[in-house]
C-alpha cells in the first residue's frame, strides 16, 4: 500500500485549469485561465477521483495543439488535459472502491468524475505516493519500454541519452547502467551534469550548450554509438546520429528541440547515414504498450527496492502554478520530473 498519503478535505467546488487560448508553438501561461465550478459527480460506471498530484509532461505541448498530428487537442474552454495521481472518493464501476489510490488522465483540475479506461494504473506497489507519477508514471515506464523492447542494449553497449537529467532521461541511464552498458549523457546546464554523474550513476555527462558536442561524443564514444535514446531530436540528432556504430539502435522518443512544426523543420539530410550504418531507428509512444504497464511497474518497484534506481521530483506548490508549467518544462527549469501538488 504506497504511503506518504496525505490528509485533505473534500470541498464542493472544483478549480480548474481552462485552455483559453490555442498555441502555436510551447504552451505560455497566457493561454490558460484558472475556474472553479461545482464539483463533478460519478454517473453509472464512473468513478469520481480528487487528484493530489498533477503531472506536467512534454506530450502537453501536442495535447494543446491543433496541429494534425495530435488527434483529439483539447477543447478550447475546458479542463487541460493532463495525468495525475489521486485518489477515488465515490465508485459506481466495478473493481474500484472508495480509498482506492489511482493514475491516470484525470486533467488540471481538483476532482474528474471518469470512466474506468482513464485509468492507467492502480497504485499498488509499496511507494511513496509521488513515484506513481514518477517511477511508475509515463516517464519510468517510458523509460524501461522504450529503452529495452527497441534500443536493446547489450552488456558493453554504449548508451547516449538526451535530456539525462529529465524525467524520462534520468531513468533511462540507470537502467542502462544496470544492463551494462557505458553511460553517456546529453543535458543543457552544468549543475546538470552534476546530476547526472553523481544522482543518475552516468559515465560521462556533456553540457550540449557549452562543449563542442561532435569533439566530446567523439571521445566518449570512440568505437561508436550502440543505443541512442533521444528525447529532443533537432541539432543534438544530427550530431549523435553521425557517429552511431553500425548496427545501432535509435530510439525516439521525443522532440523537445523543434517548438513548432508548422511548417516542418528541415535540416540536414539523414538517409545516407541511416543506410551505411545499418540503423535501427524507431518511434516510442507509452500508449501503444499499455499491456506492459503493470509488469514495467513491478520491475521498476524492484530495482527501486534493491537501490539500482533512484528518482527525482521537481515539485511545484498550488493548482495556481500550473499555467506556467509547462513553459518551465521546455525551458529547462525543472531538475527532475515535474509535479504539482495540490492535495
Amino acid at each position: 500500500m504506497p504511503h506518504n498519503v496525505p490528509d485533505f478535505s473534500c470541498p464542493d467546488r472544483n478549480r480548474r485549469v481552462i485552455l483559453s487560448e490555442r498555441p502555436t508553438g510551447v504552451p505560455q501561461p497566457g493561454h490558460f485561465s484558472l475556474d472553479e465550478v461545482a464539483r463533478p459527480e460519478a454517473s453509472d460506471g464512473e468513478i469520481l477521483v480528487r487528484n493530489v498530484y498533477l503531472s506536467v509532461d512534454p506530450a502537453q505541448r501536442g495535447w494543446a495543439s491543433d496541429v494534425a498530428n495530435y488527434s483529439e487537442p483539447v477543447p478550447l474552454g475546458g479542463p487541460m488535459r493532463a495525468l495525475a495521481v489521486a485518489q477515488v472518493i465515490a465508485s459506481r464501476a466495478e473493481g474500484f472502491s472508495e480509498g482506492d489510490f489511482v493514475y491516470g488522465f484525470f486533467g488540471w483540475q481538483d476532482y474528474a468524475a471518469v470512466a474506468p479506461s482513464a485509468v492507467l494504473h492502480r497504485c499498488t506497489q509499496d511507494l511513496p505516493l509521488e513515484a506513481f507519477a514518477s517511477l511508475c508514471g509515463i516517464n519510468g515506464v517510458t523509460a524501461y519500454l522504450g529503452l529495452t523492447t527497441l534500443g536493446r542494449p547489450a552488456e558493453g553497449d554504449t548508451l547516449v541519452v538526451s535530456t539525462a537529467a529529465g524525467s524520462v532521461g534520468s531513468f533511462v541511464g540507470q537502467i542502462g547502467k544496470g544492463l551494462g552498458c557505458r553511460t553517456i549523457g546529453l543535458t543543457g546546464s552544468d549543475d546538470k551534469v552534476a546530476t547526472c554523474r553523481d544522482t543518475f550513476g552516468y559515465d560521462v555527462a556533456i553540457n550540449y550548450k557549452t562543449a563542442d558536442l561532435d569533439s566530446a561524443v567523439r571521445s566518449a564514444a570512440p568505437g561508436g554509438v550502440n543505443v541512442y535514446f533521444d528525447n529532443t531530436g533537432g541539432a543534438i540528432l544530427d550530431t549523435v546520429l553521425r557517429q552511431m556504430a553500425v548496427g545501432g539502435r535509435i530510439v525516439q522518443c521525443g522532440t523537445a528541440a523543434n517548438q513548432v512544426w508548422s511548417p516542418p523543420p528541415t535540416g540536414p539530410r539523414n538517409e545516407r547515414e541511416i543506410m551505411t550504418r545499418r540503423l535501427i531507428w524507431s518511434g516510442f509512444v507509452i500508449f501503444d504498450h499499455l499491456n506492459a504497464y503493470a509488469r514495467a511497474c513491478d520491475d521498476l518497484t524492484a530495482m527501486h527496492a534493491d537501490g539500482r534506481l533512484t528518482f527525482a521530483t521537481d515539485m511545484k506548490q498550488g493548482i495556481d502554478t500550473a499555467p506556467g508549467a509547462i513553459a518551465d518544462l521546455y525551458a529547462g527549469r525543472n531538475s527532475g520530473k515535474s509535479l504539482i501538488y495540490i492535495g
